[in-house]
């Protein structure tokens, strides 16, 4: 296989005026561990302009699909919100990352901490067995600046309950906690004041956290990155020391500043 493949767009949803996804069709042979990202992107006078975009859809999916913001003077960004179903974009043909279940050591229940189109990861995951199987509670914390950011929202709370083979699970284990941080909402915080205090887990009504038995992932910007992962090792957890090795929680090492 070459290093790029082109794709078909299949469809495009807006979520809002900054924020769009869109699904395009899949390579058999195109193989990824949920929580992966890839590059994409399109030709440019000539020449491909690519960036890494987290693969949202889980990896069962016969379509691969992408969850991305608007820059109106952005290099891709710009070009890509264009999108209409019939175009085509090119995606590369080695999807890696650090924000895999694998790198977590066994427990009982699994953060997932994710601002903006950070989310995109774990949309990915929430749509497979793996982590239900693997965890008793599954708990996603989307923060976001405004309300009509919270980009699957509905798709979260009524439709993936109803999913045809993952639903009784999701009903039973999956809990979504959306956090708006700019305007008036149920929860109006960022989330490592939330995990510093203990507001989190006093929100969702549930015991709270201890090294034993919670593990997280973390996506989202690179500030929310940084002060996530310092409140968690705060309050004694710790990361994942290297792709293969196993942690209390692991993070998107390619999206951080060293």
């Amino acid at each position: 296989m070459s290093k790029l493949q082109t794709q078909t767009v299949l469809d495009v949803h807006h979520w809002n005026e900054n924020l769009f996804s869109f699904r395009t069709s899949r390579d058999d042979a195109f193989r990824f561990a949920n929580g992966h990202f890839v590059m994409i992107g399109l030709e440019v006078d000539g020449k491909p302009c690519l960036r890494a975009y987290s693969i949202a859809s889980p990896n069962w999916a016969e379509h691969l699909e992408f969850f991305s913001i608007k820059v109106a003077d952005g290099a891709l960004t710009s070009r890509l919100q264009h999108l209409q179903p019939g175009d085509e974009v090119k995606i590369g043909t080695k999807p890696v990352g650090t924000l895999v279940l694998g790198d977590l050591k066994p427990g009982e229940r699994l953060f997932l901490y994710s601002s903006g189109t950070g989310l995109a990861p774990f949309m990915s995951i929430i749509r497979d067995f793996e982590p239900y199987e693997q965890f008793e509670q599954v708990i996603l914390v989307h923060s976001v600046r405004t309300k009509s950011d919270l980009a699957y929202h509905d798709y979260i709370t009524q439709e993936l309950p109803e999913h045809e083979y993952l639903g009784e699970m999701i009903s039973n284990k999956l809990r979504y906690l959306p956090v708006v941080t700019r305007e008036s909402f149920c929860v109006q915080t960022r989330i490592p004041e939330m995990i510093s205090t203990g507001a989190l887990t006093d929100v969702l009504g549930i015991e709270p956290l201890n090294t034993a038995e919670d593990r997280s992932m973390i996506c989202g910007s690179m500030a929310m990155l940084h002060d996530t992962r310092i409140a968690l090792e705060d309050c004694g957890f710790a990361s994942s020391p290297s792709q293969g090795e196993q942690g209390d929680f692991v993070f998107e090492r390619a999206f951080v500043e060293r």
